[in-house]
């Protein structure tokens, strides 16, 4: 009998970052552009980060980003990637995401992290509080699903809009530790290789192997996000991917510069140290044209059990950005299958 395969699902993250020599306002207009692109090009959903005290990325207010994509879009799947939620109250969460699925029904995610996305001052200023509010991260998260579940199953406060909305619940991590929470909870996990790669392998292993089912899923699925630069030829994808680079020598040095065009050569722009911390912390990056893509990615999914990949791509034009996700997706149409 021929075993039977599905087209690996994917999906785009984007953490809105601006510009060098634009203003802020224009990362939102190139957030609406690609999500219409990528609608277009039958991307199955369009997730957005949350980022604190970040000149460099303008996705502070999520929620509010969502809800821009949402009426912007029409069928694609719009969601967080994710809430950190020890910065918000499961309450305001279970409202605003309630209120967008009371909007645009069927179309929304909730994706749920338990770091603060921003240093712990800033953290300290969101929360106004001294309590490490992300040890009651699991706790947190059962609250949120309780508000947004069925009417029976509520106490005396109720989430308006939110109540019966059933707003699909996915864990983030870069941990094994969300993979346990992911598994026990019985809910799809999404993993943040795109920065943290060193347990990527382990955590969905932990995920599988200890997967409870759930009412809402029945089986694990797992989210990788990695980072993809594709281009129409290997030495353009190769260029463009210096603004990536530079994009992490940022988080190496603490600086706080915009995204940068891309140059010919990182040479005498990092250190060694820094280049090895660079390329460790991006270890998960795909770049290339179409056949190239097709075959890193390939290889990836072979090797790691995941249905669904999600692609981050730093790159300054954002005409070759679209057109990289343009080539990544009829790259894994084309070439990549899953048992």
């Amino acid at each position: 009998m021929t075993q039977q395969t599905k087209e690996l699902a994917v999906s785009i993250l984007d953490l809105v970052p601006v510009r060098q020599g634009f203003p802020m306002g224009q990362a939102f207009e190139d957030m609406k552009n690609l999500a219409r692109h990528a609608e277009q090009f039958g991307y199955k959903r369009f997730w957005l980060s949350e980022h604190h005290n970040t000149p460099t990325l303008a996705s502070s207010a999520t929620s509010i980003l969502i809800s821009k994509v949402l009426d912007a879009t029409d069928t694609i799947e719009v969601g967080s990637g994710g809430i950190m939620l020890p910065n918000h109250t499961p309450l305001v969460v279970a409202e605003q995401f309630g209120t967008l699925e009371t909007m645009h029904p069927g179309r929304v995610n909730l994706g749920l992290g338990r770091a603060p996305g921003t240093d712990m001052q800033t953290a300290r200023a969101l929360r106004r509080t001294t309590q490490e509010t992300a040890f009651q991260f699991p706790e947190d998260v059962e609250e949120l699903q309780r508000y947004l579940g069925p009417l029976e199953a509520q106490e005396s406060v109720k989430a308006y809009p939110g109540v019966e909305t059933e707003v699909p619940l996915f864990i983030l991590g870069s941990s094994t530790s969300s993979a346990v929470l992911a598994a026990k909870l019985g809910l799809p996990y999404a993993f943040a290789a795109h920065f943290a790669p060193q347990q990527l392998e382990s955590a969905v292993a932990i995920y599988r192997s200890r997967f409870e089912p759930s009412d809402t899923l029945a089986e694990p699925y797992v989210i990788a996000c990695v980072n993809v630069v594709g281009a129409d030829s290997a030495e353009e994808a190769e260029q463009l991917s210096t603004s990536s680079d530079q994009f992490y020598l940022n988080v190496v040095r603490g600086t706080k510069n915009p995204l940068m065009p891309p140059v010919d050569t990182m040479d005498g722009r990092w250190s060694y140290a820094e280049e090895a911390m660079v390329k460790s912390m991006a270890r998960y990056t795909f770049k290339g044209n179409a056949e190239q893509l097709g075959e890193q990615i390939g290889r990836f999914a072979g090797e790691l059990p995941i249905d669904e990949l999600m692609a981050v791509s730093y790159i300054y034009d954002q005409d070759k950005r679209v057109r990289s996700y343009e080539i990544l997706k009829e790259a894994v149409s084309n070439a990549v299958r899953l048992p």
